[in-house]
């Protein structure tokens, strides 16, 4: 774990126990400060002692307690602040409320020499921090994934002299970090998301902001272009540091490179790629280093996932896409092909599952991409109905059975894609154990894909 003087003789209260909460009390008691520990469920109370000298941590709920004193309150980034009492009880005692990300900022003087990439954005977060910390690996630079996705920051021992932190900062993360000054900070773009903690649009909006605010004028900004808001702050931010510190990342030069990316279809792809390459090149990464990296990303587990090939037919797991607008950009990435008879359509589409809404209307741009549609759970009538006057549709109901009917109809160049536009809570337990049933289903009727070696060090 990281431990640092900076925290020893110190006072903290941690609220909420799970891997990042345990990962701060660790690092904190193994640094000598004293804490203070609560969590509202019984069982990470009860095994307090099986990961910690529990003789060293008070177990206290800090909303009832003193805190006269402390020198901070840790939460977890889940807590709600403009809802829980934790953030009128700190405002009484005087103590600001932080997260583990701004215990990591507080650390990194004591840290090997090192630098931090920050990653945030409504979408597209965690495919673009997994392809930063892959094309740093594949170019041999000492590199880990945390903050929102990875291993908790504090959890593993600091990296060796010349490492990169790659983090994905949510919003909520962002609101508890004040003293992070990432070399790289990078902007994917912004839209309507987690209203119920903000003051309207506008102050999740400003969230996004503070990473940039944190910066030094001298380090790194890398936005996306896609939206007004995201626009808006690199304006901000370009006019306060010297010409060059910021950069706009369009894909529109990468696009030629694209089909040698299997795990990076789609146009949204594109835009976190073209973020990606201009986050490693400002570290220093060459081209010829990042164009090898992107030809073997292999992705993240149930988000656009090619898990086999068979017959000239691919396999894509993208059980992720729990609503209609997470399935656009997936069903977008592959546009009909000319075959010899002009353009045909190739996706075998599997959806269904508990829906979200009584519509699909953020995919329609995109169904002239469909062959066939094989709809499953209890949203497959209603999707069944919505797309029969566009393409042929299987009322299949089963994972199983939409797979076997997408196989015998699949032709050599097609795509046979599970992008459910729904939870997955009538069939399945979460939407990663519907990604793993497809996947098993696949691997039982179809070869695996022969894909390169996976060199990222691991992925969420």
């Amino acid at each position: 774990m990281i431990v640092s003087p900076a925290f020893a003789g110190k006072r903290y209260a941690v609220l909420g126990l799970a891997r990042s909460g345990q990962a701060v009390v660790s690092t904190l008691v193994a640094s000598g400060a004293q804490v203070m520990a609560w969590d509202s469920r019984d069982e990470p109370r009860q095994g307090l002692c099986e990961w910690v000298d529990c003789g060293k941590v008070e177990l206290a709920d800090p909303v009832t307690a003193d805190l006269a004193g402390y020198d901070g309150i840790v939460v977890s980034p889940g807590i709600p602040l403009n809802r829980h009492p934790i953030a009128e009880a700190a405002q009484r005692a005087g103590v600001p409320v932080i997260g583990d990300i701004e215990l990591f900022a507080l650390a990194r003087s004591s840290l090997p020499a090192h630098r931090v990439v920050g990653i945030t954005g409504t979408n597209g977060k965690s495919t673009t921090t997994s392809l930063v910390h892959h094309i740093l690996s594949v170019a041999g630079v000492p590199a880990r994934m945390g903050g929102n996705i990875g291993v908790p920051v504090l959890s593993a021992d600091p990296l060796p002299e010349g490492g990169v932190y790659v983090l994905e900062l949510s919003s909520y993360q962002i609101d508890l970090t004040f003293s992070l000054d990432c070399e790289v900070a990078a902007l994917l773009n912004i839209t309507p998301d987690h209203l119920d903690r903000y003051e309207g649009f506008e102050g999740y909006a400003a969230s996004k902001a503070r990473l940039f605010e944190m910066q030094s004028k001298a380090h790194r900004a890398v936005f996306g272009t896609t939206d007004k808001e995201t626009r808006a702050i690199a304006r901000i931010e370009a006019a306060r540091r010297e010409p060059g510190f910021v950069r706009m990342a369009e894909g529109d030069d990468l696009a030629k490179l694209q089909k040698d990316w299997p795990s990076l279809q789609g146009p949204h792809n594109l835009q976190n790629a073209a973020i990606a390459i201009a986050i490693v090149e400002a570290l220093g990464i060459g081209k010829a280093q990042w164009k090898k990296a992107l030809r073997n990303f292999r992705g993240l587990p149930h988000r656009m996932e090619r898990v086999a090939e068979a017959n000239g037919v691919i396999y894509i797991n993208d059980s992720k896409a729990t609503n209609p607008a997470s399935a656009a950009p997936a069903i977008a990435a592959f546009p009909p092909v000319d075959r010899g008879n002009g353009p045909e359509p190739r996706i075998h589409w599997i959806l269904g599952g508990l829906p979200k809404g009584d519509d699909l209307d953020e995919c329609a741009p995109y169904f002239g991409n469909i062959a066939a549609a094989y709809t499953i759970g209890d949203a497959g009538p209603l999707f069944a109905d919505l797309l029969a006057p566009y393409t042929r549709v299987h009322r299949s109901e089963m994972m199983a059975e939409a797979i076997r009917e997408a196989m015998a109809e699949a032709k050599p160049g097609d795509i046979v894609m599970l992008s459910p536009a729904c939870a997955s809570f009538d069939q399945f337990r979460d939407f990663e154990a519907r990604g793993n049933a497809f996947r098993q289903i696949v691997e039982a009727l179809a070869a695996p894909v022969d894909a390169p070696a996976d060199t990222s060090g691991g992925a969420d």
